[in-house]
């Protein structure tokens, strides 16, 4: 089935059906690696993206039910919040093996879009759904409490 999706600021015309997830379509047909295959029933993260602003899993989105809205991935975020993530992670070397660290990173944007001062708690709470097998969590924090610094300055 014939549909366009709005990805990274695009309309793309995709070849799918209806209840192909989301994911499948970003990396198999758009070839967006970034986002990640990690369980493929919403329990790691490794596949979150944003759509309309919003983190989701979208190993378990059907691409039907996205519609009109807008979808962003790892590949091109690129919001104060993204690049303030995005320094922090670097900053403060987070990345151990990297394979959940798109998941991650698309999960802290989310959160300190939507609290600019998060506490260890709201970290944890928010980032929670997030798995690391290398258990950088720590890190995750520290990056993201940097995060809120530098998005503070």
């Amino acid at each position: 089935m014939a549909l366009t999706i709005k990805i990274n600021g695009e309309s793309r015309e995709i070849e799918a059906d209806s209840d192909t997830p989301l994911l499948w379509v970003i990396r198999d047909e758009l070839n967006l690696t970034g986002t990640k295959f990690g369980c493929g029933v919403a329990a790691c993260g490794a596949c979150t993206v944003h759509i309309d602003g919003q983190p989701r899993r979208s190993c378990v989105t059907p691409v039907s039910v996205v519609g009109d809205a807008e979808i962003t991935t790892i590949d091109s975020i690129n919001t104060p919040e993204a690049v303030a993530v995005q320094t922090a992670w670097q900053e403060l070397d987070v990345v151990q093996c990297g394979y959940c660290q798109s998941g991650q990173i698309m999960s802290a944007i989310g959160l300190l879009s939507e609290n600019k001062k998060p506490s260890d708690g709201d970290i944890d709470t928010y980032m929670g759904g997030n798995a690391c097998r290398c258990a950088t969590y720590h890190r995750i924090r520290a990056a993201i409490h940097r995060a809120a610094d530098i998005l503070e300055a």
